[in-house]
């Protein structure tokens, strides 16, 4: 068990991280419900956040602890990844029932908690089941499926949902804002995508980007450059292959490319097609996502000459897309999903 400690020197996504409940982006159904019970004092001992990774599960941790005015010295964090025995568990059942040094309350932030030993979580129920009344848990996980039912009843549980697409673009638009640069909304975009869900990779990534602008200014080919990820117009060849129903040509554009981000891309723009296609009052928002070229092209592919491209291609792109993490020969997957979807 480790005090907690902000002292590290600051990445992007620990300077901007919320430090209140107004800041937190995506979240509001979790946000809505704790400022209440901080407001009418209505705190539960414990509770449980789950969601994916870099969802700001612990952020949300510290600044419920800091909205019950709890001092630096009485927050304490685990890494139950790295501290998951019993032996950490008891030492925190001994620390818990010491008053807080300037508090209220001691707040407890464990981290990973899924990856707890069934000993330690034995150990850990008794505390949960007769906490002192100036304890408080946090509890976070990626993976709720692997707590057990004995602890989630104990708790209360909010699921963290990933941020939208837009929101995650919104983040890096203002955060390049606040470091005195700007991106062209296409390269915004791109950060957004290769985010994948989680404000702290994204954030990560835009670090990475910012490092190489020389005069405050990035354009979407330095993005891509960046991020690896390959250039516009050769996933656009990728779309006007599928359309004419050419494997052959939409391996050969792929295959000297990460085939986990040339598929994302491709499949972001696909999306865009269909979206155009059947929902055509979505295209003023897709021109703010995409290039002018870009755009041109997927009107383009939208219409007649692009019928190929269809909701079968997208549902084997998409399958794709969670296979090539567990495939030996990335590759493979989406090659597969060519053969299926135009063979």
């Amino acid at each position: 068990m480790t005090k907690a400690d902000d002292r590290a020197p600051l990445a992007l996504y620990r300077a901007y991280r919320p430090q209140e409940f107004k800041q937190v982006r995506g979240q509001e159904h979790v946000t809505s419900v704790l400022e209440a019970a901080v407001k009418q004092g209505k705190i539960a001992h414990a509770y449980l956040f789950a969601g994916g990774r870099g969802t700001g599960k612990t952020s949300m941790a510290r600044i419920l602890a800091r909205a019950l005015n709890t001092a630096d010295e009485d927050v304490y964090e685990m890494d139950a990844a790295s501290n998951r025995g019993i032996d950490e568990i008891r030492e925190l059942r001994e620390g818990v029932n010491t008053l807080p040094f300037s508090s209220t309350y001691k707040f407890y932030i464990i981290d990973e908690a899924h990856a707890l030993t069934p000993a330690a979580w034995s150990a850990f129920l008794k505390t949960l089941e007769e906490p002192p009344a100036h304890a408080i848990f946090v509890l976070a996980t990626t993976e709720l499926d692997k707590v057990p039912e004995t602890i989630i009843s104990r708790c209360q549980v909010f699921a963290f949902n990933k941020p939208s697409h837009d929101t995650l673009k919104k983040l890096v638009l203002d955060v390049a804002k606040k470091e005195g640069t700007t991106i062209e909304p296409a390269g915004a975009e791109l950060i957004a995508l290769m985010g994948e869900g989680s404000f702290r990779d994204t954030l990560g990534i835009l670090q990475k980007v910012l490092t190489i602008s020389t005069d405050a200014k990035l354009t979407e080919a330095e993005v891509a450059k960046v991020v690896g990820a390959p250039r516009g117009e050769v996933v656009n060849e990728f779309l006007r292959a599928l359309a004419a129903k050419d494997v052959a040509k939409a391996i050969e554009v792929s295959h000297d490319t990460d085939a986990k981000v040339f598929t994302l891309l491709a499949v972001a723009k696909i999306r865009a097609v269909l979206l155009m296609r059947f929902a055509p009052k979505m295209e003023a928002a897709l021109a703010e996502q995409f290039g002018p070229d870009d755009v041109a092209l997927l009107k383009e592919l939208a219409g007649k000459d692009g019928a190929a491209i269809n909701a079968a291609v997208l549902g084997e792109l998409l399958t794709a897309l969670i296979e090539i993490s567990r495939a030996p020969l990335p590759h493979v997957a989406l090659e597969l999903a060519l053969y299926r979807a135009l063979a």
